[in-house]
Formats: C-alpha cells, structure tokens, sequence
C-alpha cells in the first residue's frame, strides 16, 4: 500500500469554506486526512475537528493526525448517515461540514481491498470490512437482468447488457473470485474499440460494483439533509464528488435549498412562503486545474460544490 494520500481540490476547499479560528468542522469522510489537515490547522487551539470514516485504516490515520494538529479532535468510526445522526442527537451544532466522496488513494492502492482494476485481488471492494456483501457475493448470485441494470444505473455502463450476460457465462463455468477474472470476461464482451474511446473498458464495472457494495448513493441521499441540518446558520457545507451520479444528487440538493419562492411567474406576488435556506458559494462546480489533473490524474472527474446556511427568517 502506497503511504501518499493526495487531498483533491483542497486549495479550492479552503478558498470557498474559509474556515476560521474556533470553529467545529465535521470531515465526514476522514479517509487520509488531507483536507482534514488543513481545516485543523485553519480553526486552530480553539476550534474542534471530529472526523467520521467506516474504514479502520481511517481511524488509525486520524489518530497520527490527532497528535500532530492544534485543535480539539474526536473521531467516528461508522458510515456518515449513522455519525450524522449521532452528532444531531447530541445536539452538536458545526460552523462545516464537508464529504469528500469516493476512495480515497488508500483504498486504492491496498490491493487486498479489490477496488483496482490494475492487479489481482480478491473482489472484496467494501469500505467497511466488517460488512457482508462483497463484490464476490454479487457476481456470484445477483441474476442477468439485475447485473445489467447495477452497471447500466450506477457505472453508466453502454455494454451493460453484453458485460451482465458474459458475467452470466463465466460464472457457469467457475466462480468469480479475482479482479484480473472479471477483467478479462469484461474485455471479452465489449467491442474491441471500446477500451480506447473511455478509458480502461473495466472502470464503470468496477464502479458500478463499489457503489453497490458500499450502498454509497443511498448513504449520500440521506446525508445530504442531515448534514445540512448539523449546521449553525452561517455555517458553510461543501462535498467533492468523483462521478457524475454524486455531483448530481449534490448539485440538485444544494439548488432547491437555494431556490426561494416557487409560485407560478403570473401570480402578481407570493403566496408560497417559501425562502431560500442556503446561499450557492458555487454557481458552477469547481473543477481541479490542468497542474492538479496533470499531477494526480486521480483527481479529473472531481467536482467541488459549496453553499452557506442562511439565517431563518422570522
């Protein structure tokens, strides 16, 4: 396993939250601890970072981390739902809260994980070691059509139903249990041209089967309110996102937050009562720079969205 962990976007993080001195910052996706870093070392003796990450690896980096840095630290082991609903029952309030979604370069690189397509590994994929489903379990046991629609739904995938029924075959024969394995029964059902028109032909597969692993849409969905209802007015809420199936449930999140009244144009005034809760610090999603993507190539998908929670009006 690799020991570099390169934070995304994270100049651009500072640069739109501008954490401050004293304030409670929640990372909800503590991973390698990169931004978590800089946050800590921008709110300073006075402020408090509590970091929430499923994986173990996680809490033992946050624990190097923990001694290193000025503020108060407290970490969660657990998905960032049930930590998000933890923190509001113990009525914390946060000046921040950010998700950083996604792997991070850790679980990548740790081959027994599964999550590469570049080298043998067991197909494991979860986030949480502690779980039961498996990539494994899915291949091995989820029916044609249901592969289909998994790659189809969450990897986006244009041959899903050429690389479900290949799936279908192979396991026939013999149980899927390495990457290189399902590899190669990908390659074998996709065009030959296809590897080179979208990158490597197993990366929507392979994502489409994270995701599933981990619930990971699912999880966001229902962080997303929670999270938002953590903040203090004023507070600042940010998530990078890797694929286009997070920024969107993010994107459409953050927009109906911001929109105010809905009444239809011709109504003379308004008679909704409704008012915008938050203020959009991104009207578009920031996107890394041609140095960042050139120096991590992990980092091109990423997508930076921000906003503040308005005061409540009376």
């Amino acid at each position: 396993m690799t020991q570099t962990h390169i934070p995304v976007l994270a100049g651009e993080l500072i640069d739109v939250v501008d954490p401050a001195p004293g304030e409670v910052a929640v990372d909800c996706t503590f991973g390698g601890g990169g931004h978590a870093r800089l946050i800590a070392e921008r709110i300073g003796p006075s402020g408090t970072l509590i970091g929430i990450d499923r994986d173990p690896i996680a809490e033992d980096r946050f624990a190097q981390l923990a001694a290193e840095v000025p503020c108060a630290t407290r970490f969660i082991r657990a998905d960032f739902v049930t930590a998000l609903e933890q923190l509001l029952e113990e009525r914390l309030r946060a000046d921040l809260v950010y998700l950083d979604l996604g792997m991070s370069s850790m679980q990548v690189d740790t081959w027994a994980r599964g999550f590469s397509y570049a080298y043998d590994a067991p197909l494991d994929m979860r986030m949480d070691p502690d779980q039961e489903l498996t990539a494994r379990e899915i291949l091995g046991s989820w029916d044609e059509r249901r592969l289909a629609r998994l790659l189809r739904e969450y990897g986006e995938e244009r041959y899903a139903g050429q690389i479900a029924r290949a799936i279908a075959r192979a396991r026939g024969r013999h149980e899927l249990t390495s990457t290189l394995q399902l590899v190669e029964v990908i390659k074998s059902a996709v065009p030959w041209h296809a590897p080179f028109a979208s990158g490597h032909p197993a990366r929507r597969t392979f994502q489409a089967l994270r995701i599933a692993v981990n619930d990971e849409l699912t999880q966001l969905n229902a962080a997303l309110p929670l999270a938002w209802e953590l903040l203090r007015p004023s507070g600042s809420f940010a998530a990078i996102s890797f694929h286009s199936l997070e920024d969107r449930a993010v994107k459409r999140f953050l927009a109906a937050l911001a929109r105010g009244c809905i009444c239809p144009p011709e109504l003379p005034i308004c008679v909704c009562g409704r008012e915008a809760q938050a203020e959009l610090l991104t009207r578009r999603a920031i996107a890394p720079t041609p140095a960042e993507a050139a120096a991590n190539p992990r980092s091109r998908s990423a997508h930076l969205r921000a906003a503040r929670k308005l005061e409540a009006q009376a």
